[in-house]
């Protein structure tokens, strides 16, 4: 359901103020998939700045503060060195830059995973410290027990199965899952067993076409693609990669922009302008008023 709102422009440049001020929830994104063949997709991409969401928040329906952020943000080679703190910090901004979506943080690589306490333990303080409305987490089966257990105590979970970045050294590497039939079987039954558990909805990345298919029709949560298929209930995509940040472009990204270029080039002009004193000019300087 698309919506229409204004933003008070004096005071969007740190505390938006729309109007009307409404903000999704987790029960209006489950009932989407009960909303049949006439529901429109959900849309979902991720967000690691104040402003950054200020910009996506109008046109999504969830933002999600992904522990890529430290491939995008930090530099760092895999989101493995991701910290709480770090999660925290960056939600915590989406949060006060958004008042429409729904915003997810990411559980980084190691805060949830020795068991379902320390999976709460992590959780509450996100969603305390954040204001966020729920936290997302990679695994399938095995973090099922982890997810009724947040489920049940007021933390809404987003699950994240096929392809998990977290596990990639497990894994070998980033290629598509469900390639095989133990793989595929894998999979639909990691999918079955987080919707039981509670989650409410799922993210499905990296998986062959066919199983996000079978995924998204036997599932009643909803399951949100990321290089799966347009058949899934919603899409989610880095946004950098979506603006065309870096030169690699996987195979599931489609570029809407090509921002690289457009900063290499306002900051070579700026550069040229500064080494011939052609800036500041009359404008930008300050002088005595007749």
């Amino acid at each position: 359901m698309s919506t229409t709102f204004t933003i008070d422009t004096a005071t969007s440049r740190a505390n938006p103020t729309p109007a009307p001020m409404k903000r999704l929830t987790v029960p209006a994104i489950q009932r989407r998939k009960f909303e049949g063949k006439t529901a429109e997709p959900l849309v979902m991409l991720t967000a690691y700045t104040a402003r950054q969401a200020q910009l996506l928040d109008p046109h999504c329906d969830m933002l999600l503060v992904g522990d890529s952020l430290g491939q995008v943000i930090y530099g760092l080679p895999s989101t493995l060195a991701v910290t709480l703190d770090m999660m925290i910090a960056h939600g915590a901004a989406v949060v006060r830059g958004s008042y429409h979506s729904v915003v997810l943080v990411d559980m980084p690589f190691g805060s949830y995973e020795t068991s379902p306490q320390h999976a709460f333990a992590s959780a509450s303080r996100v969603m305390a410290e954040t204001g966020c409305a729920a936290v997302k987490l990679e695994g399938g089966e095995a973090m099922a027990e982890t997810i009724s257990f947040l489920s049940q105590r007021g933390i809404p979970v987003m699950a994240h199965i096929g392809l998990t970045p977290q596990a990639v050294n497990a894994l070998g590497g980033y290629g598509a899952r469900g390639k095989s039939q133990q793989e595929h079987a894998k999979i639909m039954a990691d999918a079955r067993a987080v919707a039981q558990a509670g989650a409410f909805a799922m993210v499905l990345e990296g998986v062959m076409e066919e199983l996000a298919v079978a995924i998204t029709d036997s599932v009643d949560v909803p399951v949100i693609g990321i290089g799966a298929s347009a058949h899934c209930d919603g899409q989610v995509l880095v946004t950098e990669d979506m603006l065309g940040m870096f030169d690699r472009v996987p195979r599931f990204v489609k570029r809407y922009e090509n921002l690289a270029q457009t900063i290499d080039g306002a900051a070579a002009r700026y550069a040229a302008e500064v080494r011939t004193r052609a800036f500041p000019t009359d404008d930008q300087v300050y002088r005595p008023k007749n």
